[in-house]
Parts: C-alpha cells; sequence; structure tokens
C-alpha cells in the first residue's frame, strides 16, 4: 500500500511554496487525528493578511494543476485526503510509466531505452539529447535512472492521461464491425506533430474496408432481414441467403459493399477533424478532457460526420437491396433516386440515425472506459499493456453492447432508407413505423437481422486487428 505521511506533504509545501491550514469544519475529535485537518492551498486562494513563502513563479502553473487534479469538492484547496488520493493515483500512473520504460526490466532505465521509448511514441531524438534528459533525472551520476529516482523527479509532475495508456488503449482506430458511430481515439502531442496520426487513421481505414468485405455477405443478410422479415414472412439465415444466390449469384452477397467501404475515408477524416474542434469548444479545461465532454464532443463528432456523408448511406443500402439489373453501379443509383424522388430522398432515416448515435456512442464508450479502468486497477502491476486478448474483448463487448442499444433505431433508419425501392410500400415516418412494428411484430420485430448483425462481430474484429497491425508495420509505425 502507497502511504502519504505528513512528512512528505510538509516537504512538498516547503518546497513549493503552498499553504497548510487547518480545516475550520473539522471536530476536535477530528483534529486529533494524524492525517486530519490537513488542507493545501495555492497562494492566491488564502484569505487576505494570511501569510505564506513565496516560491519561484515556474512552480504556479504545476500547482495549479496539482490542486486542480485532485480538488474534487472544487474548494481551490487540498484537504489532507484529497491530496493523499492524488499522491496514490499519480504514484500508480507513474509505475506504470517506469515498467514501459524500463524494456529490458533490469530496474534501471538508460539513455537509450530513453531514446527507444520516445522513439515508440513519434519523438526521435539524438543520444546527446536522450542523455541529457537522464541527467536531469539522475541523482547519484550513474548515468541510470532506479525507481526512487524516478518516483522522486516526477511524483509532483501532474499527468492527467499518461502516452502509453492512451497508446495501448486505443480502440475505435483499431476495430471495425461495421458501424461507425463510436467516439474518436485520442492521439498524443506527439502524434499529432510527428505525423503518426494519420498513419494509424490510414492503417484503420485499410483495416475498415478489408473487415467490411470480408463480413459482407453477413452484412446484405442483416439489411435483407431488417426489411423483408416479419411475422408472416419469416426469413432464415440459410433461407436467405439461399434467396441471394438463386436470384443473383455468388457476387450477389457483395452488394453494397463499395459504397460501404468508400465512405470510409471521408467519414473518418471529417469526425477526427470535427472531434478536435469540438474538444477545444466544450472542454472545461484547455488540454485536459473528462469522460462527459469527450462524449458530448464525440456525439457531435459522430453527427457532423454523418450529415455529411448520409447521401452515401442511403446508397448502400438500395445497391445492398437492389434486385439484378437494377442499377449498374452507384453514380446511377444516384442519378435515379435523385431523379424520382428528388434531394430528400438522400436523407431518408436520418433522425433515427442521429439519435442512435447517442446510445450507441454513450455506452460503448462506458463500457470500454469501465473495462479499461478495472483491467488498469486490478491487473496492471508490471505494465499497462493489456495485450491483444484482452484489447479485442473489451472492444468486442464494448461495441456489442452499443449495438444492442441503438439498433431498433438502425432497423428504423434502414426500413426507412430502403421505402421507396420496395413496391407498395407505404411512406411512413418514423414514429408511425416505430408503432406498426410494435404493433405487428412486438418488441422482437425491432432486433430483426440481429443474428447475422452479432455473427459477423468476432470475425469482423479478428480481421481488421490483423490488417491494421500488419498496415501499421508497413507504414513505419513502431508497437
Amino acid at each position: 500500500m502507497l502511504h502519504c505521511p505528513r512528512s512528505l506533504v510538509s516537504k512538498f509545501v516547503i518546497c513549493t511554496g503552498l499553504t497548510m491550514v487547518e480545516s475550520p469544519s473539522l471536530s476536535a475529535e477530528a483534529r486529533s487525528l494524524p492525517s486530519a485537518g490537513l488542507e493545501v492551498r495555492h497562494p492566491a486562494a488564502n484569505p487576505p493578511g494570511t501569510s505564506w513563502c513565496r516560491a519561484d513563479h515556474v512552480f504556479f502553473d504545476c500547482l495549479q494543476e496539482i490542486i486542480s487534479s485532485g480538488d474534487d469538492n472544487k474548494d481551490d484547496g487540498l484537504n489532507f485526503n484529497e491530496f493523499s488520493k492524488y499522491l496514490m493515483d499519480h504514484e500508480k500512473k507513474l509505475l506504470l510509466t517506469f515498467k514501459s520504460l524500463d524494456k529490458n526490466n533490469d530496474g534501471q532505465i538508460d539513455y537509450m531505452e530513453i531514446k527507444q521509448s520516445l522513439a515508440d511514441l513519434g519523438m526521435n531524438i539524438s543520444e546527446e539529447d536522450a542523455n541529457k534528459i537522464l541527467q536531469s533525472i539522475d541523482v547519484n551520476g550513474t548515468m541510470t535512472v532506479d525507481w526512487n529516482e524516478f518516483r522522486q523527479h516526477f511524483l509532483f509532475n501532474p499527468a492527467t492521461s499518461l502516452q502509453e495508456i492512451i497508446r495501448y488503449w486505443k480502440h475505435s482506430t483499431v476495430l471495425d464491425i461495421g458501424d461507425s458511430l463510436t467516439i474518436p481515439d485520442e492521439f498524443t502531442e506527439e502524434e499529432k506533430t510527428t505525423g503518426l496520426w494519420w498513419r494509424q487513421l490510414a492503417a484503420g481505414g485499410m483495416a475498415g474496408a478489408v473487415s467490411r468485405t470480408g463480413t459482407a455477405p453477413l452484412d446484405r443478410m442483416k439489411v435483407f432481414m431488417q426489411v423483408h422479415s416479419s411475422k408472416s414472412n419469416k426469413i432464415s439465415l440459410v433461407g436467405g441467403f439461399k434467396q441471394m444466390l438463386k436470384e443473383g449469384g455468388v457476387t450477389s452477397l457483395w452488394r453494397g459493399n463499395g459504397v460501404n467501404v468508400l465512405k470510409i475515408a471521408p467519414e473518418t477524416a471529417i469526425k477526427f477533424m470535427a472531434y478536435e474542434q469540438y474538444k477545444k469548444l466544450l472542454s472545461s479545461e484547455p488540454g485536459k478532457i473528462q469522460t462527459h465532454e469527450r462524449f458530448m464532443a464525440g456525439s457531435l463528432a459522430g453527427a457532423t460526420a454523418q450529415t455529411a456523408i448520409y447521401p452515401m448511406e442511403v446508397m448502400k443500402t438500395r445497391l445492398t437491396l437492389r434486385k439484378t439489373g437494377q442499377y449498374s453501379g452507384m453514380f446511377d443509383c444516384a442519378k435515379k433516386i435523385l431523379k424520382r424522388e428528388g434531394v430528400k430522398a438522400f436523407y431518408k432515416g436520418y433522425v433515427p440515425n442521429i439519435l442512435g448515435i447517442i446510445p450507441y456512442a454513450g455506452i460503448d464508450l462506458a463500457v470500454y472506459e469501465s473495462l479499461k479502468n478495472f483491467w488498469l486497477s486490478k491487473y496492471a502491476k508490471d505494465t499497462a499493456n493489456p495485450g491483444v486478448l484482452v484489447l479485442l474483448g473489451c472492444g468486442t463487448i464494448s461495441s456489442t453492447c452499443g449495438q444492442l442499444a441503438s439498433y431498433p433505431l438502425a432497423l428504423i433508419r434502414t426500413r426507412m432508407q430502403a421505402q421507396a425501392s420496395l413496391e407498395g410500400s407505404e411512406q411512413q415516418p418514423m414514429g408511425r413505423m416505430v408503432k406498426n412494428v410494435l404493433e405487428k411484430e412486438g418488441f422482437f420485430g425491432l432486433y430483426r437481422g440481429i443474428l447475422p448483425n452479432f455473427m459477423k462481430v468476432i470475425p469482423a474484429v479478428s480481421i481488421s486487428y490483423v490488417v491494421y497491425e500488419y498496415t501499421r508495420s508497413a507504414l513505419g509505425i513502431q508497437k
């Protein structure tokens, strides 16, 4: 267990110019406890007339970050419990960082390990610079840094998200299960400045293209069952594939896949750029983003991207459901829709699609963060790297939960997109369509096609991960 004795707090206060005051709200019994009543405040927050030891001004920004990081009750100060919690949480993160830097697990960090670790994050520095970094931490002049030296140097340096945790726990750029409603991943400042971010997005795009192509038959079956299956017209998995093969042959199983792959690039680019802008607008502190702010920024970015590429979503559904000879290709499909139904047809089903982002992205993010934090708190003893199986498992579970929550809206969206292409089909608004499905087919009618949707999850995740790793390697991204 990590302890935070008063001597350590006192040392910190003397070094940094903070003030120790007794909390007036504590009882006499509480004041008698060794760790009670102590508050740590920034000098600017002290009452008028209170004296304090002025430290060098370079500490002030650091102090403000420490106080804001640990100040749970937002009173511009840290009581002993808040300060202890900050130290314990931060020390655990530092230990993970030390372990990830110590490549050969000998308990010492040398300049080559610093150089290699920074190279892994996209920063290439010279041996001379690596030595300078090492010397700034090395207390005893051995040209190596052990855990105690590392801890002593960085303990009071606030960090909200350590780089290796961000890097290891990416999942939306790695996994593609056919839907693009997840919250975008965070990229470190090094990844942004060195251009690693676009290579990772490119690797993710390639992984998505191969994954969607590999699972396209199951995706087409899902859409086919969403639109045509009902209580009076039950379609089984085997029966549905037989109908498709009979009507259009083996190649018909990939109808709609072309536009489904083509929309990856514009959607990813728009979502990433929009997400960065929304983060700046919504974050309460520059450079820091809370989970709820990330959810809001990600949802708005997803809505922005979906609005821009939604006509391609409509065309994907129409091409997926088309009969042999109905359309010669994507452009012919767009031309015929525009001529017969007008511009509005390209946004049919838009409302349930946008509404579906909230449950999907929210539940996906909440489940993934919960699983990640559980693993880091229980099993991250030597490294923040969860390994392939844990990473894939967490991503698969969170995405599946998100799909389950948003699937009814996805079904309504698909039926609205397909309405005009079905002979004798009545054009219904969203509310009436939901009501009709519930009346005629019951609650589970909103989950038509869920079986092939779940069947494609594991192969989609497996394919996208393998392709992502190979593409990363080809693009020169080190693990």
